[in-house]
Formats: structure tokens, C-alpha cells, sequence
């Protein structure tokens, strides 16, 4: 084989590498209440989109939420963490790709409160929502993505 060839198949094998075909599908790490079904429905979602979701279930939602910097202002019902980022609540999957992608300078994203028409919360019903950024020096969040109906 020649040095051209053997260069060919090196850049072949490194594009394959970097493709997402072959690339680890991320891992979430997601705490939720044993009892809460929507949680189970948003990781369920994150699955479909290409995430490995490991769920915990504990009965101390507010503790974790604490460990992870989530204010009040900023809850739902499940907190869960992907590449050192915090993800609070149903967060869609296509933003949480965004976060990975970009890397801002953010703790996490959160979708506050339970709004209908949110992943896991598909309920007929569709509510305009905010998901969230906000970083651990300055807990002022920024909005991150909006969503609308009409």
C-alpha cells in the first residue's frame, strides 16, 4: 500500500470516527420521583433522539435539585445531568444536541413547571414555553429556545 492510500484510508477511517453513525450515543443521568410518569415519557423522548437515558429514582427530588443548583424558580419534576451539564425538566432533546454541540458557558437548561405540549407532557393541550440557560456565578436565567402555538 502506498503513502497516498494509506493517507486515503486514515482521513476514510477518521470522517467515519467523527460521524455520528458512530458516535456514543450521550449518556443522561436522569432523577426522577418513582411515581411520576412523565419523567419516564421525557426519557423516553431523549431515547428516540439518540440518547442513553439511566434513570434513578429517589423520593428526595429536592435534594438533588439542591446538589445541582436548581432554584426554585427554575424546578420541575425531574433534574437530570449529561456531560456535566444539569437538564431540569422537559427539556426537548433537540436543545439539549444544541447545548452539546455549542458548550456555552451555562450550568444547564431548564423548562420550568410542566407545560403541556413539552416532551413527556403530550397531553393534547399545548402551551407556549421557555427553555431556560443559566450559569452557576449568575442564577439569572436567559432564555435558551422558545416555543409557540397557535
Amino acid at each position: 500500500m502506498t503513502s497516498l492510500h494509506r493517507l486515503t484510508l486514515a482521513g476514510a477511517l477518521l470522517a467515519a470516527a467523527a460521524s455520528p453513525a458512530w458516535a456514543e450515543a450521550p449518556l443522561v443521568e436522569m432523577h426522577k420521583d418513582p411515581n411520576c410518569g412523565c419523567c419516564t415519557a421525557w426519557a423516553e423522548h431523549l431515547e428516540e433522539a439518540g440518547f442513553e437515558v439511566r434513570q434513578h429514582e429517589t423520593r428526595d427530588m429536592r435534594g438533588v435539585k439542591i446538589e445541582h443548583g436548581v432554584t426554585p424558580g427554575l424546578a420541575s419534576c425531574h433534574t437530570a445531568v449529561v456531560d456535566g451539564y444539569v437538564i431540569e425538566g422537559h427539556v426537548p432533546a433537540a436543545d439539549i444536541r444544541r447545548l452539546l454541540d455549542e458548550r456555552p458557558d451555562l450550568a444547564g437548561l431548564a423548562v420550568p413547571g410542566m407545560p403541556h405540549g413539552s416532551p413527556g407532557m403530550e397531553t393534547g393541550r399545548h402551551d407556549d414555553y421557555a427553555v431556560l440557560g443559566w450559569r452557576h456565578d449568575d442564577r439569572t436565567p436567559s432564555v435558551f429556545a422558545e416555543y409557540t402555538h397557535d
